[in-house]
Parts: C-alpha cells; sequence; structure tokens
C-alpha cells in the first residue's frame, strides 16, 4: 500500500498553499490558502472497503505560556503532544486520489460545515475548535482539512503525518461529530493495512527546515 503526491515530498516542506498560515515580516504571520494538499494511493489490500485519512502534527506545545509571545520563545524540550488537522473517514477506494483544494479552500472564520463531506465523505473535527475557543471572531467546530500553522517563535520545526488507513469495512463505525482520536479508537481491528507521508513546515525564520 502506498501513499503518494504530487504536491509533498516525503520529509520536506509544505508548500505555503496547503497551509493555515503563512510567514508575514510585519506581523509574524497572516492566513495562507489552505487547500487540502493532493494526494494518491495504490496497491491497497484485497478486501479493503472504505479508507480513512488521518493528518496530525505530534510536535504542538503541551503549555501555551510562550506561544506567540514576543520576545519569547517555545523551548525545544517542551513537552509535545498531538494535534489534528484532517479527520476523514468512508473515503471509497476510487477514484484512487484527491485533488489539491478538493476538500478545503481558504479559512473559514468558525470553521467548515461538516461532518458532511464530498463524495458522500464525513469529516472530523479537527483541534483548531480548541485553539480557538477564545477567539469570538473564530471559535467554531472545524470540520475537514486545516493545515499547518505553528506557534511562529516555535524552536523546533513541525511534522505533519498523513496516514491512510485501509479498512474492512463500508462505514467507520464513529457517529455525530467525531475527533481523531475517537476515529483511531473506532478502527482499531479492522485496519488491513496503512501508508504514511510526512512533511515538515515552520513559521520562525530563525528555524531552518
Amino acid at each position: 500500500m502506498k501513499l503518494t503526491s504530487a504536491a509533498l515530498r516525503d520529509q520536506q516542506p509544505i508548500p505555503a498553499d496547503y497551509a493555515f498560515g503563512v510567514a508575514d515580516p510585519d506581523q509574524h504571520v497572516t492566513l495562507g490558502a489552505n487547500a487540502n494538499p493532493p494526494l494518491a494511493w495504490s496497491d491497497l489490500p484485497p478486501g479493503t472497503r472504505s479508507l480513512a485519512l488521518i493528518c496530525h502534527d505530534p510536535d504542538v506545545p503541551t503549555r501555551a505560556d510562550d506561544v506567540n509571545q514576543e520576545g519569547r520563545q517555545v523551548p525545544a524540550d517542551l513537552p509535545r503532544t498531538d494535534f489534528f488537522h484532517w479527520i476523514l473517514v468512508d473515503l471509497p477506494p476510487e477514484p484512487a486520489q484527491i485533488l489539491a483544494g478538493e476538500f478545503s479552500q481558504g479559512v473559514t472564520p468558525g470553521g467548515k460545515a461538516g461532518p458532511a463531506g464530498p463524495r458522500g465523505v464525513r469529516q472530523g473535527i479537527n483541534n483548531y475548535r480548541e485553539w480557538f475557543a477564545g477567539d469570538p471572531a473564530m471559535a467554531g467546530d472545524y470540520f475537514g482539512y486545516d493545515g499547518p500553522c505553528p506557534p511562529w517563535n516555535d524552536s523546533i520545526v513541525h511534522h505533519y503525518v498523513f496516514t491512510l488507513y485501509a479498512l474492512d469495512v463500508e462505514r467507520c463505525p464513529v457517529d455525530g461529530a467525531f475527533t481523531g482520536p475517537e476515529v483511531l479508537a473506532a478502527i482499531a481491528g479492522h485496519v488491513l493495512d496503512q501508508a504514511g507521508l510526512t512533511v515538515v513546515y515552520s513559521l520562525n525564520p530563525a528555524v531552518p527546515v
């Protein structure tokens, strides 16, 4: 089983077109094009009835004390946690690709609608719900894809892991508004195979990517 992309290269920077936030010389960061990247798959195992796709960043700071604060830096040794950017289930095996921008174009304040998505898929709630919970202009349930926007003062590069799961069920056993961890728990025992692709991103000009 293979997961590939015409725009992404494993362990290389993700193009800014697919980011939620892009570097800005005056205010550190501004909103990006936030299109979902193109993806393609092949060599699915026999018996695959549906696919699940998850993109997560395992490098998110566990404390926000220093995040995006002038004159401060998020230390490299700070414990990190997962931030889910895209949760997609009930994806048909064919056609064997997702087009660039097919599921996301631009930033939607308050989040895109869901869970229903293109092609009859269902999309989970990503962690921008928690990130913007205290911002009246941006708060809401963020369904679908929203790309990278790591702290502009983080001292480490962030990794974005796209993982495609081949499942032996046509419908993922989750209901309502679901999250990445809930999907991972629900598909346990139903995964026939999986494939991944990891890209990197930073908004800190002092951090080489």
